[in-house]
C-alpha cells in the first residue's frame, strides 16, 4: 500500500472527529471466517478465476486453488469446521482417489467418487473438494462447479469426517446429459481432485467417459460411499 504523507494522516484524524462529534455511525455487517454454516443449506458457484455465493446461508471456508495444465483454476473449499480430536487434515500424500460409477436419468447425471486415507493414522476431511473434468490426453476441459447440500438426488448435510487409515470418505458430481440442456457439451475421461483444505491433485479416470453439459453441482464429503446413491 502507498503510505501517505503525515500532514494527511494529521487531516484525516481531525476528519474522524468532527464525524464523532456529530454522532454518525457506519452500518457495515462484519463477516467471520472459520465457523460452522448456521443453516443446513448453501449453494455456491465456483467459476476459473471467482466463487460466487449464491446461498440462502453464508457458508464461511478456506479457499485455495491449483492450475491445471491449460492454467484453469480448479476452486477448493473446506466448507466446514474440521475437528477429529487433534487428527490432522486429510491431504493427497495420504489419500487414494477412486471412481465410484455413474448413473442418470431424465436429463441428469450423477458421479460418485471416494477418498481413501491410506496413510498410517486418522486424518479429518470435512466440506468441498475441488474439481477439474479432463480430455483423454489429460487435458482440462471447461468445469465449473457449483457447491451445494441440496442437488437433483437429494441433500447431503456439511459434516466433518474423521477417516482411520483404510476407511474412505465419498462426495457425488451432477451433470446435465445432451438431452437435458442446450449448453454445448464434453466428454470428459477422467477427473482431477483437490481434496478440502489441500493443494496438491489426484487424478482418476472414469470408464466409458461422462458427457457434462455446463455447471456441475459438488456435494460435501460424506463418510463411507454415501454421497454416492
Amino acid at each position: 500500500m502507498t503510505r501517505m504523507r503525515t500532514s494527511l494522516a494529521g487531516a484525516a484524524v481531525l476528519a474522524a472527529v468532527a464525524l464523532s462529534a456529530c454522532g454518525g455511525s457506519g452500518g457495515g455487517a462484519t463477516t467471520t471466517q472459520g465457523s460452522q454454516p448456521a443453516a443446513s443449506t448453501a449453494t455456491q458457484t465456483a467459476t476459473s478465476s471467482t466463487a460466487t455465493a449464491t446461498a440462502t446461508a453464508t457458508t464461511p471456508s478456506t479457499s485455495t486453488t491449483a492450475a491445471t495444465a491449460s492454467g484453469t483454476a480448479i476452486p477448493n473449499s473446506g466448507g466446514a469446521a474440521v475437528g477429529g480430536g487433534g487428527a490432522s487434515e486429510c491431504t493427497a500424500g495420504d489419500l487414494s482417489l477412486a471412481y465410484l460409477g455413474g448413473q442418470g436419468a431424465t436429463g441428469h447425471g450423477e458421479l460418485g467418487f471416494a477418498l481413501k486415507n491410506t496413510g498410517s493414522s486418522a486424518c479429518v476431511t470435512a466440506g468441498y473438494p475441488g474439481i477439474q473434468f479432463l480430455a483423454k490426453d489429460g487435458s482440462a476441459l471447461d468445469t465449473t462447479p457449483q457447491h451445494t447440500t441440496d442437488d437433483f438426488f437429494g441433500h447431503l448435510p456439511l459434516a466433518s469426517v474423521t477417516l482411520q487409515p483404510g476407511q474412505t470418505a465419498s462426495f457425488r458430481l451432477g451433470v446435465s446429459h445432451g438431452s437435458g440442456s442446450s449448453a454445448p457439451c464434453s466428454t470428459a475421461a477422467g477427473l482431477q481432485v483437490i481434496a478440502p483444505n489441500d493443494t496438491a491433485t489426484l487424478k482418476v479416470q472414469i470408464p466409458n467417459g461422462a458427457s457434462e453439459c455446463g455447471p456441475t453441482t459438488v456435494s460435501p464429503m460424506q463418510p463411507g460411499t454415501s454421497a454416492y446413491q
